[in-house]
């Protein structure tokens, strides 16, 4: 039987050419659909609904109180300041987005360091700090992070039961504010063993 060979340019496209432009295609229609809201006005009024506010204030009041329950921890157990700094800045971080504030302002102390503890905050001994919802600090660290991680959980289940009234964007913030608290729990829990 002979070898038939064929052109190298038989005229019309090849189907590799044709892969390559319905790949780019799809890709382009997947694009054009994700759009930032800007041309809804619609989205952008439900952004700024009472509602949404009130979702965002909340939000925005339980990063504060979690940051309030890190400090207290902070400084009833200061040996953990490695193990709770990152967790603490993460959390400031939070409560700024909520509070729409840029990175650089901070709702207590400088994002990345644990709150000083004055030497009046100082408990005397055998006394308990507490968080600010008035819940004392375990004497333990072991049980002192297990409480911190009860409040992350507890804060992680209320963002993400308020997904379903928050619009777009808030409930992207929530969602992924959640996801962190989450992965804060576990980090206090089981990641340090």
């Amino acid at each position: 039987m002979p070898l038939t060979t064929y052109p190298r340019d038989h005229g019309g496209p090849r189907r590799r050419h044709l892969l390559l432009a319905g790949g780019a295609a799809g890709a382009m229609a997947l694009l054009g659909g994700c759009a930032d809201g800007t041309d809804r006005p619609d989205a952008d009024r439900s952004a700024r609904s009472p509602a949404a506010e009130r979702l965002r204030a909340r939000a925005e009041r339980q990063s504060t109180e979690l940051l309030a329950r890190y400090d207290a921890t902070l400084a009833a157990h200061p040996a953990l300041a490695d193990r709770l700094a990152p967790l603490r800045a993460e959390t400031a971080r939070h409560a700024q987005a909520f509070a729409g504030r840029p990175a650089g302002g901070t709702p207590g102390a400088p994002s990345g360091s644990p709150a000083p503890a004055s030497a009046s905050a100082a408990p005397k001994h055998g006394a308990a700090h507490s968080g600010a919802d008035g819940t004392p600090v375990p004497d333990r660290p072991e049980a002192a992070l297990a409480a911190l991680a009860r409040a992350e959980r507890r804060t992680a289940d209320a963002r993400t039961a308020a997904l379903a009234e928050a619009p777009g964007e808030l409930a992207r913030l929530l969602a992924s504010v959640a996801a962190c608290g989450a992965a804060h729990a576990y980090l206090l829990t089981e990641g340090g063993r």
